[in-house]
């Protein structure tokens, strides 16, 4: 018997893993996140491009601090679940402010981001609250 033939025996299924339920405002936040990593890695080619640094500083650091504000945004749609995880993308959307320092459109892309992720997290908790009171009332 070769190992491509069928042996007659059913084939073990692997049990299915249970995804943990997400509130909205941890979804909505790490979409937010998510799309904002991107803006933040243009926005450091958009400092490299124009030497928005200071002449003691070389360009190619704009390149640096926008990869790692982007990476450091896309490892916190991991933590949103935490509240130190929705505090940490308060304090990224205040790092993309200071960028207006060097290219004053990023305060642009700052307003319209921190607006965005505000209410994620703000309609979000609602939508949560709102969620575990109606599950709590729920008849069985």
């Amino acid at each position: 018997m070769s190992a491509s033939e069928p042996t007659g025996a059913p084939e073990a299924v692997p049990p299915q893993r249970l995804r943990r339920a997400r509130g909205a405002e941890e979804s909505l936040a790490t979409i937010v996140l998510g799309f904002e990593s991107i803006v933040a890695f243009l926005g450091g080619l958009v400092v490299y491009g124009l030497k928005a640094l200071p002449a003691s500083i070389p360009p190619w650091w704009g390149i640096v601090a926008g990869t790692v504000v982007a990476l450091l945004m896309i490892a916190t749609t991991r933590v949103t679940r935490y509240r130190w995880g929705i505090i940490l993308g308060w304090a990224l959307q205040v790092v993309v402010l200071l960028g207006a320092f060097l290219v004053p459109a990023l305060a642009i892309v700052a307003v319209i981001f921190g607006v965005m992720y505000g209410y994620a997290t703000i309609k979000g908790a609602a939508l949560d609250r709102r969620n575990a009171r109606l599950a709590a009332n729920q008849p069985e």
